[in-house]
């Protein structure tokens, strides 16, 4: 090998620097411990400890500080670490409306329907809006009409002269305005949100935005925190008595279209309607006698602002009423332009939410907007209550004296509106407030004063974000995958080790040696980057393990091919390492492996990212390892009686003479049943598709005791309808419930009521009490209730499907242009692609027969997709290897028909082809049995595509290679191989 020195030079600098990146990532950990030994379970105690450490050197021969040490570790990956993850998307449809000055033309507001109801997967919204626009105006229509564009909020950047080409340039550009804008908010949002190491990443012009949350614990709070738009507004409110009549009026028109549910019994309690309706008594007698469809929801109040009271499942019916036109039109002069909206929910209440109606105009604006707040902090009032104070910027203090001074004078009140819900409703009793400085006061706890003085200081965000997809990970859950990682890791590589010294002997010996160099340089790799470690992760690291020997495996079996032929052991050593030896196969097999992980790091999202990551730098690193550690060690160890065998493996395969070719009838017709036996099945039976791929919810619940799966499923389907499932998921006390339920609705109230069905109906499962935030929330040491809930809603559920077809379909084309332009010949990779796609056939076909009686998920989901194109990498592997013997053999000298050097190309690769299958297996069955549940129908599909792709190199790839060359070529070769062969 030449310039030893330098690859050793080069080699050790690495590892130094290998070693230095994955220091930092220790001492880290050694802080993170000592905060949880502080903490003792306390969250907020934790993040207090690593607060006051963020400044200190805490790595002492370098004087970084924790900050910094924290920046360049390794970070754990939120299955790992416990916590939430949510995908947000901006509405670019309020976007899109808002900058349209929310115009009423019927054009534009059928456009902006059918781009969300007709929007493919992977298509940007503004993408089918121009097309749904230009479908609705048929040209009649322009976007620069100053009813649609050319209006005060777009100001100069568009004018009526402009083409629809022009106005679309300036639309994007404002949307992704307006989407960074938002990634700004929510980041100052969740900078103040008290987490360590939170992440925040805009997933390209898409309008997503990627939240991870490490350590988080309150569900309800964070999805709070960050869907709240705080579109903080001041509004003046009539009184009950301003609109008495017209809730009579508007009572007497519901009588005659609605059906009273509940007849009130004669002499029954209407205090709260006699005081509404002091003077009518013949109207008194009527709701005595239940016939008050509106008063039977509405509990009218008793002076103030409050209109009425009425219990949250009341409020999507008065809302209904309150928004008909005949109701509407009940209302007189300026009371026309009313809006009625509710309060926040208040416990003395007891369930019930106040009515309030606010004084609108004709424009819809109120008379001052939170943007004028330019600092809020959470404080406590006069009462000793928590409340947040507000300090408004001049101009918002001098239109804030004038609207308390005309409260003041006309005895008013002012509504403080957050996001359409009145937080409170004070009057003013001291006359104007100068200084512009104000309370917000209402049922508020500790906790939420925090949140909403800063999600007032970090600003509102530009439209609605709704979370399309999430994942909440109890801290608990995360430990278990590390320690099932940490195992499937050690034993993974304790039988690898143990596998190359029974077979390779003293060789063996240095593969492994260059196998935890490569580790070494790995994980240093991945600590340089920044990389986020996932269970997934994990998966492609053990995976490694099993892949880095493939390349020894390679150049040790050339090794001993050409010490039989009588050469020296450092002529055998070189011509292993030549292009000509093992290069040219490892090679190709490598690079058709990197490929398809390329298409997964592309396509794949979270974790399957994070697989794809480790499985690519581990080829880099092995490739590295095997060509110049493994070099290095074989040379300085080649005069000490080095061997490439031992005694129990010296005559494995040695004489190995099978008649592949002459099997390929019964090779096709068993690979002809089991593929029809799979394509019956999946048009009969289907895949257990996953949420990823049509959307719901999945939680992952907890009991301290065994139960049905039967009563449970029957007991959520009357709660949340049709779609509801559950199955045993790892222990018989753990189940995975998946249910449809609102998927396609998004907000803080839909999520909380999800989670209210699932412990209403869970909790009496359980053998003492669970109160809500145990069996929801998340925390050190949990073990009972959700310990892991997923949401994907159907937008980005078609993304993910989309983006799975491109990434298999994408990973064949690019892998058949790479082995043609290789091989030289379309007969190869057409071979290749018929056994990868036989490969993919029968697994898909194996998971479609047997997911209903698997003890284990068996779902079409992304790591399915991850292990499919994990799949596709191997068995191209296991194929080049074979093709690029018979390319060698085939331009070589060796006697007999085509057939017959096929045949013997494919016997010298047999011990090839098995070893490196067996490493694989090795390991996967180790993750298979100790990797944890989450990932055992993921390692099951790879294990059952790695027997299957091998079957197929043998007895599938390399015959349709045959079968294709044509009879002159066939020809051509025999002459060429009729002579003697020159060498052995």
């Amino acid at each position: 090998m030449q310039n030893k020195g330098l690859i050793k030079f080069f080699a050790i600098i690495f590892a130094i620097a290998c070693i230095y990146q994955l220091s930092f990532t220790f001492v880290a950990g050694k802080i993170e411990d000592d905060a949880k030994e502080f903490a003792n379970g306390d969250t907020k105690k934790e993040v207090e400890y690593l607060n006051m450490m963020k400044d200190s050197a805490v790595y002492p021969l370098l004087g970084f500080t924790y900050d910094e040490v924290r920046d360049k570790q390794i970070n754990k990956g939120l299955d790992l670490e416990g916590g939430i993850n949510v995908t947000l998307e901006i509405s670019v449809k309020d976007i899109v409306k808002g900058l349209a000055n929310n115009s009423d033309n019927p054009v534009l507001n059928r456009a902006l329907d059918r781009a969300t109801t007709e929007r493919q997967g992977n298509q940007d919204y503004l993408e089918a809006f121009f097309i749904a626009f230009e479908n609705e105006s048929k040209g009649n229509v322009k976007l620069a009409s100053p009813e649609l564009f050319t209006n005060r909020i777009m100001g100069d950047d568009v004018n009526i002269n402009m083409t629809d080409e022009e106005v679309k340039t300036v639309i994007k550009r404002k949307v992704s305005e307006s989407i960074d804008s938002a990634f700004r908010v929510l980041s100052e949002r969740i900078d103040k949100f008290g987490v360590v190491q939170p992440n925040i990443q805009k997933l390209g012009e898409s309008g997503r935005i990627l939240v991870e949350l490490p350590g988080a614990k309150d569900i309800d709070r964070v999805q709070k925190l960050l869907q709240s738009t705080a579109q903080l507004e001041f509004w003046e409110t009539y009184k009950i008595t301003d609109l008495q009549n017209f809730l009579l009026a508007a009572n007497e028109t519901l009588k005659t279209t609605e059906k009273t549910e509940v007849d009130t019994k004669e002499g029954a309690p209407v205090s709260a309607i006699d005081t509404l309706l002091t003077d009518k008594a013949n109207d008194s007698a009527a709701a005595a006698k239940g016939n008050n469809p509106l008063f039977e929801k509405l509990i009218p109040g008793q002076g103030g602002p409050v209109i009425g009271y009425a219990t949250a499942a009341d409020t999507a019916k008065v809302n209904s009423w309150l928004s008909r036109n005949d109701i509407r039109s009940l209302l007189q002069g300026d009371q026309r332009y009313a809006k009625f909206v509710w309060g926040k929910p208040d416990a003395r209440l007891e369930g019930r939410l106040e009515l309030y109606a606010l004084k609108g105009n004709r424009e819809n604006m109120p008379p001052l907007s939170g943007n004028v707040i330019t600092n809020a902090s959470d404080v406590f009032d006069q009462m000793g209550r928590p409340s947040v104070e507000m300090q408004m910027n001049g101009k918002g203090a001098r239109d804030w004296e004038a609207l308390t001074g005309k409260a003041f004078s006309e005895q008013g009140n002012i509504a403080i509106v957050l996001d359409d819900v009145v937080y409170s409703a004070p009057g003013v009793t001291d006359g104007a407030i100068s200084g512009g400085r104000s309370q917000i006061t209402g049922s508020f706890d500790i906790e939420e004063t925090k949140d909403l003085a800063n999600i007032l200081r970090a600003g509102k965000l530009p439209a609605s974000a709704d979370i399309i997809q999430s994942e909440v990970v109890g801290p608990s859950l995360g430990q278990e995958a590390i320690d099932a990682g940490i195992t499937s890791a050690l034993v993974g590589l304790l039988l690898i080790s143990l596998w190359m010294i029974v077979y390779y002997g003293k060789a063996g010996w240095y593969a492994n040696i260059a196998l935890v160099v490569n580790l070494l340089f790995l994980f240093g790799f991945l600590a340089s980057i920044g990389a986020v470690l996932t269970l997934p992760g994990i998966a492609g690291i053990v995976l490694t393990m099993g892949t880095a020997v493939d390349a020894n495996i390679i150049i040790y079996e050339r090794a001993k091919e050409e010490l039989r032929f009588g050469r020296t052991i450092d002529e055998a050593i070189k011509i292993a390492f030549s292009w000509k030896g093992a290069m040219s196969a490892i090679t190709d097999a490598n690079v058709t492996t990197f490929l398809t992980g390329l298409v997964l790091l592309v396509f794949g999202t979270g974790p399957v990212k994070g697989f794809a990551t480790t499985l690519l730098i581990g080829i880099v690193t092995s490739l590295f390892t095997a060509i110049f550690i493994t070099r290095m060690l074989l040379d300085m160890g080649k005069n000490t009686n080095l061997t490439f065998d031992t005694t129990l493996s010296k005559n494995w395969f040695r004489n190995f003479n099978f008649n592949f070719l002459g099997k390929k009838k019964i090779a096709y017709a068993v690979s002809g049943i089991l593929i029809a036996g799979s394509l019956v099945s999946l048009f009969t039976n289907g895949l257990d598709q996953g949420i990823d791929f049509v959307g719901g919810r999945t939680f992952q619940v907890r009991f301290d005791k065994p139960v049905s799966t039967e009563d449970v499923r029957n007991e959520l389907t009357t709660a949340f309808g049709s779609g509801v499932d559950a199955k045993v998921f790892g222990e018989d006390n753990q189940l995975r419930i998946t249910t449809k339920y609102k998927v396609e609705e998004s907000g803080v109230e839909v999520d909380k009521e999800v989670n209210t069905i699932m412990y209403d109906n869970l909790k009496k499962y359980y053998s003492g009490n669970i109160s809500y935030d145990e069996f929801v929330n998340t925390y050190e040491g949990k073990k009972l209730g959700i310990m892991q809930a997923v949401k994907v809603g159907p937008t980005i559920a078609d993304d993910i499907k989309t983006n799975s077809y491109w990434a298999v379909i994408g990973s064949l084309a690019i892998v058949f242009l790479y082995l043609m332009i290789s091989f030289r010949k379309w007969q190869y990779s057409l071979g290749a692609v018929v056994a990868v796609a036989h490969d993919v056939i029968i697994v898909l076909g194996i998971y479609s027969a047997f997911y209903t009686i698997a003890p284990f998920q068996m779902e079409m989901n992304q790591h399915f997709i991850a292990a499919i194109l994990t799949v596709i990498g191997y068995s191209l592997n296991d194929t080049v290897i074979v093709f690029d013997r018979i390319r060698e053999y085939v331009a070589g000298k060796m006697p007999g028909t085509y057939s017959e050097v096929v045949n013997k190309s494919i016997n010298t690769t047999i011990s090839r082809t098995i070893n490196t299958s067996l490493t694989v297996i090795f390991v996967l069955l180790i993750m298979f049995i100790f990797g944890g549940e989450s990932i055992r129908g993921f390692i099951f599909a790879m294990l059952v595509g790695i027997f299957v792709g091998t079957y197929s190199s043998l007895f599938i790839a390399t015959p349709i290679v045959v079968d294709t060359v044509s009879d002159k070529e066939k020809a051509m070769i025999e002459e060429q191989h009729a002579a003697p062969a020159e060498e052995a």
